[in-house]
């Protein structure tokens, strides 16, 4: 599985501690290994044509997209910013 990463993604995830950034990867080789892993709680976004969410710990969140064995990461933070333009 590869990975593209969207400018917002690369923006936001600078803007996190170095604990929640620690998470995040943790989520993406769990996310590249198996998308579906219970620990990751993947979920369609309802509303939306193909986005996907993934936890990463209790309250920081990844929205990305799957293209055949490409994911494209569109956004990551907490819950409710990470959620307003999925």
């Amino acid at each position: 599985m590869r990975f593209q990463f969207t400018r917002r993604f690369e923006r936001r995830y600078a803007l996190l501690t170095e604990e929640d950034a620690e998470r995040v990867r943790k989520s993406l080789r769990l996310l590249a290994e198996n998308p579906r892993h219970p620990s990751l709680r993947t979920k369609k976004i309802k509303g939306t044509d193909g986005v996907w969410e993934v936890r990463a710990g209790l309250s920081i969140r990844l929205t990305f997209e799957r293209r055949d064995d490409l994911i494209v990461l569109r956004d990551v933070g907490p819950h409710d910013a990470a959620f307003k333009k999925p």
